[in-house]
């Protein structure tokens, strides 16, 4: 069993301790969250729903991320990633969310924002954490990195610990 697959399953448990399920919105990882959560047998227990909004047209539109927020702070930024948690917390009705925004690359990255520049927010209920990663590697290696880190920031709040804030 892979990291993804070990960390989802671990993720599985906890949540049916607790009754409760999760969501995700994801941008740059393109459902990677997701898939990994279904990989586990018997995840439609706790997985509630996926959001895969690539576009900020559609990250408004599903997740009611207000439009100005791309034109004050861009797409990959805490303001985002906090309002598209919280966008799939209220679209799936989950106790549990968790949103990542970034840039996988090999293009669009800027001296602000290099390539490797993620953004997560994990919700739980009314608690919002947001953390910003650096991570090195090619497009498939961000993408990884950015699902286990999603994945283990569930795992720390289901288990009643804060993510860090970044």
């Amino acid at each position: 069993m892979d990291q993804l697959t070990q960390l989802s399953a671990r993720l599985g448990e906890q949540l049916q301790a607790l009754k409760a399920q999760v969501s995700t919105a994801e941008s740059c990882t393109g459902g990677g969250i997701a898939e990994a959560i279904t990989r586990v047998a018997g995840s439609s227990a706790w997985f509630e729903a996926g959001f895969v909004t690539y576009s900020n047209q559609q990250k408004t539109r599903q997740l009611g991320v207000p439009a100005e927020l791309f034109r004050q702070v861009g797409a990959v930024s805490r303001e985002v990633v906090r309002a598209m948690a919280l966008g799939a917390q209220a679209a799936s009705g989950a106790r549990f969310a968790v949103a990542v925004s970034g840039v996988a690359g090999p293009d669009g990255g800027t001296p602000d924002k290099p390539v490797g520049t993620v953004w997560l927010a994990w919700a739980d209920g009314e608690q919002l954490y947001a953390q910003c990663r650096r991570f090195a590697g090619d497009r498939h290696a961000v993408r990884e990195q950015t699902v286990a880190a999603a994945l283990q920031g569930l795992i720390r709040l289901a288990a009643g610990e804060k993510p860090e804030e970044g």
